[in-house]
This record gives structure tokens, sequence and C-alpha cells, in this order.
């Protein structure tokens, strides 16, 4: 008799959820290290975190847990108090991680084209083990959905003009072609979470 995958089969256990935030936040956070070593940026709330990084110098990690604050009660309306305390838990890891790193891998030489696109690979494998254990790094995208579903303003497109008005605030801190690499990596990212983070993807 073949197998049938039921969604009570799909659930996942505590130990689960808590690795996948574990390894999902280490991946990522490592790509942040690439990044961050390669003088590039990403978009959204890890973008604003990166700003705040390059012209005040305030730890990367520190930055993205205090940016991150606002959006919890959104959070909580929009996607439940499940997924909320995930995506703490998640922002907390990332924000230890990302700065805890360094005290444990030294990078002395490093092409930064190369570390921007590999880091957002790296990246996007992370965002897809968390997206499979329902849970994420919040901020902007949480506002964005709660503004498509009160002011029916498209999640995408506030999305892209908050990435854009980053973009060319990042002008004043990275240099053209890096800023280049760093849409490059961004375009990466979201097409490996595209190709991989679809309903009914892992269904069968």
């Amino acid at each position: 008799m073949d197998n049938v995958i039921t969604p009570q089969s799909l659930s996942h256990s505590w130990l689960e959820d808590t690795l996948a935030l574990l390894f999902g936040t280490l991946m990522i956070s490592f790509g942040v290290v690439l990044l961050r070593q390669a003088g590039a940026l990403t978009g959204g709330t890890a973008g604003l975190a990166f700003l705040l990084h390059y012209l005040a110098h305030i730890p990367f990690g520190v930055a993205f847990f205090v940016l991150n604050l606002p959006f919890y009660y959104l959070s909580v309306r929009r996607m439940g108090r499940a997924f909320t305390l995930k995506t703490f838990c998640a922002v907390a890891l990332l924000s230890l991680f990302s700065d805890l790193h360094g005290h444990f891998i030294h990078i002395d030489s490093l092409n930064p084209v190369y570390a921007t696109l590999f880091g957002n690979v790296i990246m996007g494998v992370g965002f897809i083990v968390l997206f499979r254990h329902k849970a994420s790094l919040g901020g902007l995208n949480i506002l964005a959905l709660y503004l498509q579903d009160k002011s029916g303003i498209r999640a995408g497109k506030f999305q892209m003009v908050v990435d854009a008005c980053i973009v060319v605030a990042s002008l004043l801190v990275v240099s053209l072609p890096m800023l280049l690499a760093s849409v490059l990596g961004a375009v990466i990212l979201n097409l490996i979470i595209a190709m991989n983070h679809r309903p009914g993807r892992y269904a069968v």
C-alpha cells in the first residue's frame, strides 16, 4: 500500500522547529557576514540594519533586532502568536549569530562580488528552511502584508518601493560596482525563494 501524505503527517515537532530555527538562522547569519565583509547590502529590514551599521557603526545584530521590535504587534494580528514567537526567536538568533561568527572565523582575503553573490545563495537556502517551519525574519515584510490587508496596497509594490529607497540611500556608503553586485545578489536570493517556496511544493 502506498504511503499517503496527510496534512497531519506534514506537521513538524517542536524539536524539528527548534533545529530549523537554529540551522536556518546560522546559514542566513553567515551570509550576512559575507555581505558585511564585502561591504555589500540587501533589501528589507536587513538592508536598513546594514545602512545603520555602515553609517553609524552600530553592530548589525543590534540594529537588526531593534528595527524589528515595532513589527511584532502587527505580526500577532496578521500571522498569529505561534508565527510571531518563532519569528521573534529567529530574529534574536540571527542578531546573535551575525555578530558571533567573527569570534570564530576571520577572513583575510575575499573577492567582494563572489562573497555578495554566494552570501545571497546561502541566505536564500536559510530562508527556505525558516519558511518551511512557518517562521520568518519579520520586519518590513509583515508591514507590507498588513498594509495590503488594511489599505489594499499591494505587498510586492510596497516592498519594491522600500527596497528602491534603500538602494538609493546605499549610494552614500557603497560604491556603484558593489551596489550592482548587491542588486544581483538580491535577485538571486528572491529567485531561490520563488523556485522553492510555493504552495504544495513539498506535498508529494
